[in-house]
């Protein structure tokens, strides 16, 4: 049903004047040619462009409009928009678009997901790729029903993954990306972007706190690749002949990172040859954090072993449990072992535009490299992730092959603007784009209201679901807005908590809730095991238009769903 107050978004379409060639009969046009000068007014009343072969044809009687149509119609592969073929369709796609996955789709009076079990989706979607065109009529049916059958990631009530919401004003940025469509590796086919990502990336290393923002950084096509990026920076720095002379120059290389740390430095190393076990997992304590003195240990056995210790990966809000590693004590190891100290902030980032919650960070600023995904917890739309160092022109000594079709040093401008030889991609959206956009409409300080403000919220939740008969903390202060627990049903409460039947059962209510929120499509929050604990819920807070009322729906939501098990 419609979202209240939201019956249909109508787009204004502007008529173009119209415009004569001069001389008679659109002289010096090519026949072939897709646009010229004469317009006609087209169906709706909007001005629309005829191709001039069709249009000659006209004139001289020889097609009526409608055949005029159908010669158009023909050239529908191509790949050029027009009035007279695509506003219409256009228009009406983006209504759609407003109305059904933007407006509707985040209205807490609409579900979060409408649960179809995967063989009955596969035979209700019209998926088949066909020969022939589908009709625009058709294709808005075809929006329609993947908007229906999608999770609405941007509903007060996905508070599933480590992201969500959809901000007008990142989404307009995204609108406008795709309507551009650069491609964000030279300034003369990006200009603005080129200068807005060294804009936005130079005030992210300032807010981590290198010295006048000095650096480099890129966007990365996501966390993990954003610290895949930093191993890279790493290893180059501490062995630059890998560049030229590949893995047979190296010694065996190790990596540190948390026992909870997120899996793409495993995943990363694996790729880049340096072997996931190379990667030491280092043990944490009882609330999530690295423990120094056991890091301090294992750079002492992988030294004693022959290996060659290079890089700390240190994590500022861990996936599951939101844990902040103590990074000014492991700035001190890195510093004392000369290791490369990297921090995967790509969740907890955000909190460093929050005078109050920065300090979890404390430390950052002694960092070589921050992986910082705006797409986290200051819900910008996917995909947008940073990675920043303080070590300039490093990026570009690691990674560039100075292709000369494409980064030609003779052009008439100053090539230091041509950043793309720094990544590992060639062809990369400007992912920069949402990102200012939404800066640039909230400024710094709605970016420190809205951190405040989910934090706020955990913080609320937390208090409320300890005063609550049933719940019970994994976690019992949480630091960031992970906020972790138990829901034990009536049925369970009284069973000794040491017993293997009770783990047992209680491993079980979590699976089974998040199955009924989901197929009632009343919410969607995430759970998982840790260690040695059974399955417990695990809500993630990053959309700042959530408030308290909200927070004790979803604490009555998992009690209505679970007090039968």
């Amino acid at each position: 049903m419609p979202a209240t107050g939201v019956n249909s978004i109508g787009l204004e379409v502007h008529e173009e004047p119209a415009t004569y060639a001069s001389g008679s009969d659109s002289a010096g046009v090519s026949e072939d040619e897709d646009v010229q000068q004469l317009f006609v007014n087209g169906a709706h009343g909007v001005t629309t462009r005829v191709v001039p072969a069709v249009r000659k044809a006209e004139m001289r009687g020889k097609l009526s409009l409608d055949e005029s149509a159908t010669a158009i119609d023909r050239k529908r592969y191509a790949s050029l928009p027009n009035r007279e073929q695509h506003q219409q369709f256009l228009t009406e796609f983006l209504t759609e678009v407003l109305n059904s996955a933007v407006f509707n789709a985040t209205d807490r009076a609409n579900k979060v997901l409408n649960w179809v079990d995967p063989e009955e989706l596969s035979r209700t979607l019209d998926l088949a790729i066909k020969d022939e065109p589908d009709t625009h009529e058709r294709l808005l049916e075809l929006t329609r029903a993947t908007i229906r059958h999608s999770v609405k990631t941007g509903h007060p009530y996905f508070m599933n993954q480590l992201f969500s919401s959809v901000d007008p004003y990142g989404f307009a940025g995204q609108v406008l990306t795709d309507a551009l469509n650069p491609s964000v590796y030279t300034y003369e086919v990006s200009p603005v972007f080129v200068l807005m990502e060294e804009t936005v990336l130079r005030e992210m290393r300032k807010i981590v706190g290198y010295p006048n923002g000095a650096g480099d950084a890129i966007f990365a096509p996501g966390g993990s690749m954003a610290n895949g990026y930093a191993i890279s920076c790493a290893r180059h720095k501490f062995m630059p002949d890998i560049k030229a002379k590949g893995l047979h120059a190296l010694p065996r290389l190790v990596i540190f990172t948390s026992e909870d740390a997120h899996y793409s430095i495993k995943k990363l190393a694996s790729f880049m040859g340096i072997g996931s076990d190379n990667v030491y997992p280092i043990k944490t304590d009882d609330i999530g954090k690295i423990r120094v003195d056991h890091l301090e240990s294992e750079i002492l056995r992988a030294k004693a072993e022959g290996a060659l210790p290079f890089m700390v990966s240190a994590t500022a809000g861990t996936t599951v449990i939101g844990a902040f590693d103590p990074l000014e004590q492991i700035a001190d190891l890195c510093e004392k072992y000369q290791l490369w100290f990297h921090v995967d902030a790509a969740w907890g980032g955000g909190a460093l535009m929050s005078k109050k919650y920065r300090t979890l960070l404390k430390g950052i600023e002694r960092s070589d490299s921050v992986t910082w995904n705006p797409h986290k917890l200051l819900a910008a739309p996917q995909q947008c992730s940073t990675l920043l160092t303080r070590h300039p022109n490093l990026l570009s000594e690691c990674h560039s092959t100075n292709a000369t079709y494409l980064f030609q040093k003779d052009k008439f401008y100053d090539t230091q603007y041509d950043t793309g030889d720094k990544h590992i991609q060639c062809g990369r959206r400007a992912d920069v784009l949402k990102f200012w956009f939404m800066w640039r409409a909230k400024g710094s300080t709605g970016f420190e209201q809205h951190i405040d403000k989910v934090f706020e919220n955990a913080e609320y939740f937390t208090r409320s679901i300890k005063a609550r008969p049933g719940f019970e903390m994994v976690i019992e202060h949480p630091e960031c807005t992970n906020v972790c627990f138990w829901y034990v049903p009536p049925s369970l409460r009284g069973m000794a908590r040491d017993s293997a039947e009770y783990r047992e059962r209680l491993h079980k209510v979590a699976p089974k809730v998040k199955e009924r929120m989901m197929k009632e499509g009343s919410m969607m929050i995430t759970y998982q095991p840790i260690h040695d604990k059974p399955n417990f819920f695990r809500l993630v807070l990053q959309n700042s238009s959530l408030d308290k009322s909200d927070m004790n729906y979803i604490i009555d939501e998992i009690e209505r769903l679970g007090k039968d098990l």
